[in-house]
């Protein structure tokens, strides 16, 4: 089955062209994405030690950040696109992220519960020192 030409991941089978990809096309590739994570790491180095930024920004920044490494590492790396051959692959990956948005969620709601039915740890030493 052949895909549109905006449905290939870099480094994948040019299948349009019928040509087989060669080794250092792929090298080239993964280089490509290797500078790209080495450029966005350092970003958000400089991001959290500038003071050119707006403080309360800074997270907001770091956040940006991390989701356009998220997505030079699906691309470049894991060649994740949205062509239908890789449907599977893309709904294993939604799935892992519902998985990890649950656990965090729950364990937010957890800690959250436990936080509101603690006694302060004034009130503890206090019931400890009359004993």
């Amino acid at each position: 089955m052949t895909t549109a030409l905006h449905d290939r991941a870099p480094g994948d089978d040019p299948e349009l062209t019928g040509k087989k990809q060669t080794t250092s096309s792929g090298i080239f590739i993964y280089n490509i994405g290797l500078l790209l994570a080495v450029l966005l790491t350092a970003a958000s180095f400089w991001v959290t030690n500038t003071s050119l930024l707006w403080g309360p920004g800074v997270p907001l920044g770091l956040a940006v950040l991390a989701i356009a490494q998220m997505g030079v590492h699906l691309v470049f790396f894991l060649h994740i696109t949205t062509g239908p051959d890789n449907t599977n692959n893309v709904l294993a990956l939604a799935f892992g992220v519902l998985i990890v948005l649950l656990v965090v969620a729950g364990s937010l709601v957890i800690m959250t519960n436990l936080n509101g039915n603690m006694m302060p740890s004034g009130d503890l030493t206090d019931m400890q020192m009359h004993y």
